[in-house]
């Protein structure tokens, strides 16, 4: 009788197998199922991040129009911040900041230092790209606002991921694009603006969607709406595509997700590669 054995000479061929080989055939061991609801609940964060990235660009065009005064939009996110701060402690009681030691003086101290080095390098920041040219001013912004997009931080745990170097790419286009405005003044806004929303509002938007996940979806609404708005002052048609990627990849996405995972057909057994789960680690010393 035929044994799945490699010690022993047997009278069959390499390649043989018997009637048993596919009694250890399994079909999609590790798929997952999904829920839409959880689905688009989870899509939120992409839908967020994409209107950070257009709201800073409509700010950036406002400020650059003299439409936004920089006074109005320091003021506006002076006053956002703080509500923000608030909340932040509010929604976990305090225990996150306990947890991590600092103190609301640490927090001041730190607000401050930021300010004042940024105020003061502004006109270097401002006269930084003299040089170059407009045309590619504007597409590295673009190029680098793209590559904040992909690695950003979503939570999903991949490789490509990398919140250090998504924020960089963002700072580096809000420097880009602050270099192009009128004044110093301008940029030092518009940097500082850019830290707050690239940096500070996601984690706001973390803590929101651990602990008070309803909280989560009204803000997502209507930081969406906000946007959306904001952006048909300036063309109704890029709004209108615009509010389409949001539906596609709020509710079309998912969609297609959950249909796809029933087509899926990955078959397992004795044919897969061999997995050694034992210790070995006392072979190595």
């Amino acid at each position: 009788r035929w044994q799945k054995v490699l010690y022993e000479r047997q009278p069959f061929p390499d390649n043989y197998v018997d009637q048993r080989f596919l009694e250890e055939l399994r079909k999609n061991v590790h798929a997952r199922q999904y829920r839409y609801q959880a689905v688009v609940f989870q899509s939120g964060a992409v839908v967020q991040q994409l209107c950070s990235v257009c709201v800073f660009v409509l700010t950036w065009w406002y400020m650059d129009a003299g439409i936004l005064s920089p006074q109005g939009l320091f003021g506006a996110a002076l006053v956002s911040s703080l509500l923000g701060y608030v909340l932040f402690d509010t929604v976990d009681g305090g225990a996150g900041r306990w947890a991590s030691g600092r103190t609301r003086w640490a927090d001041l101290k730190s607000t401050l230092v930021f300010t004042a080095f940024t105020y003061g390098f502004s006109p270097v920041l401002k006269t930084l790209t003299e040089s170059i040219s407009t045309d590619t001013i504007y597409a590295m912004s673009a190029l680098m606002l793209l590559g904040h997009l992909i690695f950003f931080d979503y939570g999903a745990n991949a490789a490509i991921v990398s919140s250090t170097l998504s924020l960089n790419m963002a700072i580096f286009a809000s420097v880009c694009l602050a270099s192009r405005l009128p004044r110093s003044l301008h940029t030092f806004v518009m940097v500082t603006f850019a830290m707050q929303i690239f940096a500070l509002w996601p984690m706001l938007q973390k803590k929101l969607k651990a602990r008070t996940p309803r909280c989560y979806v009204g803000v997502t609404v209507l930081f969406a709406l906000a946007a959306l708005a904001g952006l048909a002052t300036v063309s109704s048609v890029g709004a209108v595509l615009f509010a389409s990627l949001l539906l596609a990849i709020s509710c079309l996405c998912p969609y297609c997700l959950i249909r796809l995972q029933l087509l899926k057909d990955n078959i397992h057994g004795p044919w897969d590669e061999a997995e050694i789960k034992e210790d070995l680690s006392r072979f190595l010393m």
